[in-house]
């Protein structure tokens, strides 16, 4: 079931060459029933049966949710809301120009965080 979700994400992975992106930092690895994108080992955005999910700072997040150009991000409907999480709306995955600039910010704060 995740294998396609893999196979997204590592074409998006490739599509982001040349975007300023630090590729061998990045890795693409299976998440539980979708994939993941790590950073130094550690998780910033993740794509599954939810949907696309970005890692992001405080105020980058809340924006977003603000003006609801995403949602909080919950894997499973009654479960809690992963806190630095927000999922990004297909809409906004089909310009990869704003995809790159939440993943850059993403990788931002995943530098300073960790």
């Amino acid at each position: 079931m995740a294998q396609p979700y893999l196979r997204r994400l590592e074409d998006f992975l490739q599509a982001l060459d040349g975007h300023g992106f630090d590729t061998p930092d990045i890795r693409c690895q299976h998440f539980f029933s979708g994939a993941a994108l790590y950073f130094r080992g550690h998780i910033f955005c993740s794509l599954t049966p939810v949907g696309f999910a970005v890692k992001l700072a405080g105020q980058n997040r809340e924006q977003l949710l603000r003006d609801g150009t995403a949602q909080p991000l919950r894997y499973f409907p009654n479960a809690l809301v992963k806190k630095d999480y927000v999922l990004l709306p297909e809409a906004v995955l089909e310009r990869t120009s704003a995809v790159c600039d939440y993943l850059h910010k993403s990788i931002d704060y995943m530098s300073t965080s960790t």
